[in-house]
């Protein structure tokens, strides 16, 4: 990854971050990974646990960010969620799968949160 996707990955994310802290959730873990994938943030909005992907592009020329998002990705992300379910205990919790969708240019840039972007197959197993 170049050195400007890097930079273009952060800065997207943290405009997400503040987007969502805007909206009211409290913001409890950045980057959390494990052998089988990524959660780029972590949060609750409410009573609801919300796995949140943000999806970053230069400009809007080649499709909505969260165009990217494939399924695979999805249940990279869902593996990854239930794997920090299982370890902080929080079964007992709503869990909903959000996306942050920036696009830094033309300035200002445009943020989008989508609430409930993807739901789990229900042939979902990990």
């Amino acid at each position: 990854m170049t050195k400007e996707n890097l930079y273009l990955g952060r800065t997207g994310e943290e405009a997400a971050v503040d987007l969502l802290q805007e909206n009211g959730y409290n913001i409890i873990a950045r980057n959390y990974r494990t052998r089988l994938g990524e959660i780029d943030i972590i949060a609750y909005q409410k009573d609801t646990l919300c796995f949140i992907e943000v999806k970053t592009r230069s400009s809007g020329r080649f499709g909505l960010p969260q165009e990217a998002l494939s399924k695979p990705k999805q249940r990279q992300i869902a593996k990854a969620a239930l794997i920090f379910i299982k370890e902080k205990g929080l079964f007992n919790k709503k869990a909903r799968f959000d996306v942050v969708s920036v696009i830094a240019w033309p300035k200002p840039a445009k943020i989008n949160l989508i609430k409930g972007a993807f739901e789990l197959d229900p042939s979902f197993s990990p």
